[in-house]
């Protein structure tokens, strides 16, 4: 009996928990939306919920480390649609394939180590970097295609992106959950992890129990880079052609699905539990309104509200902890000051 009580007990703090408002969110978008679209719920349409927007929750789950960390990366879409950029330019001035693909996540690579040298050795701030680095790559990704499209790609790599490899599944599907679980080892049961929250919770704290800050600040970029590249790569591939504006306005999405998730935007606390909820959310509220018709600058902007409601209701939430914390700490107070008044008096009087 007390081993099912702790059981409970456990459920229910985890439905308390931010996953679990999560999970109620969910349950109820999934509910409207079959009962509004007969065809939500055929296999097709749970297929293109994940694939329409597959190369963004790949990102989503690097940006998850960055931002416990206590950074961030809002030049991971100009990255991929460089990578993409710098294969389709290669192959169109024939060089082979495989090797045009090998160059183009050096980009990954080498954008990585470039942001990671600014915010990790030289110390600026993250999301000024970053976001120089988002108009710096996108403008070296129209250099390369100016406003052309190039296509033509290999047959085979087509239809990497475009066919199932699996049931109903493309390879791009089955790379985020490979993905998902190796990160999800890696942030919440391994050191690298356990040192990526310390770090976001205070990176001098962090350096002064010896841990290599620098360090960690440069993996994490440098798989930020290379993830990006590769969705880059995979949303060429479904897409069947580049241009220099690949991956336009991904960011927003990106952020929105990790701070959703009951990340701190400040960094320190997290999981990617909530994150993949955030992400199930996400698609299917895009994939709802796609099917009631909303216009996609619409869909844009219930994005954006998320977006303020994951940063403002953990703010208030936190905001109203310490409220109830301080009114307790004062009855507290008050409740112990007449006790206290009597003893200094009985003293007095034995003094007396």
């Amino acid at each position: 009996m007390p081993a099912k009580t702790n059981v409970l007990q456990s459920i229910w703090g985890r439905l308390k928990s931010w996953e679990g408002g999560l999970i109620v969110i969910l349950a109820i978008v999934f509910i409207y939306n079959s009962l509004v679209a007969p065809n939500y719920l055929t296999v097709g349409n749970q297929m293109n919920l994940f694939i329409l927007s597959i190369e963004r929750i790949i990102v989503a789950l690097t940006m998850t480390f960055l931002i416990i960390n206590g950074e961030i990366d809002l030049s991971a879409p100009s990255i991929m649609g460089l990578a993409a950029c710098v294969a389709a330019y290669l192959f169109n001035q024939g060089t082979d394939f495989g090797t045009a693909l090998l160059l183009s996540m050096s980009v990954g690579l080498v954008t990585g180590l470039f942001n990671a040298f600014w915010i990790a050795i030289v110390g600026l701030n993250s999301l000024v970097v970053t976001l120089a680095m988002l108009i710096c790559y996108r403008g070296l990704a129209r250099v390369f295609l100016e406003d052309r499209s190039i296509g033509s790609f290999p047959e085979w790599f087509n239809l990497l992106g475009q066919k199932s490899l699996i049931g109903p599944a493309p390879l791009s599907l089955l790379i985020f959950f490979g993905l998902l679980v190796v990160a999800l080892i890696i942030l919440q049961y391994s050191g690298f992890g356990r040192r990526t929250f310390v770090i976001g919770n205070n990176k001098d704290v962090a350096r002064y129990a010896g841990v290599k800050v620098a360090r960690i600040k440069v993996a994490l970029y440098v798989a930020s880079g290379l993830v990006s590249a590769l969705a880059g790569l995979l949303l060429a591939a479904r897409l069947g052609a580049v241009r220099g504006d690949l991956a336009l306005g991904f960011e927003l999405d990106i952020v929105t699905m990790v701070l959703l998730g009951g990340v701190s935007i400040f960094g320190g606390s997290g999981s990617l539990y909530g994150v993949f909820l955030s992400i199930l959310i996400i698609l299917n509220i895009k994939n709802g309104m796609s099917l009631a018709n909303f216009s996609g600058h619409f869909q844009t902007g219930v994005i954006g509200m998320l977006l303020i409601f994951s940063v403002l209701v953990p703010n208030l939430t936190n905001d109203f902890r310490e409220a109830l914390e301080r009114r307790r700490r004062i009855r507290h107070a008050r409740a112990e000051l007449p006790g206290a008044t009597s003893v200094a008096q009985g003293d007095a009087g034995g003094e007396t």
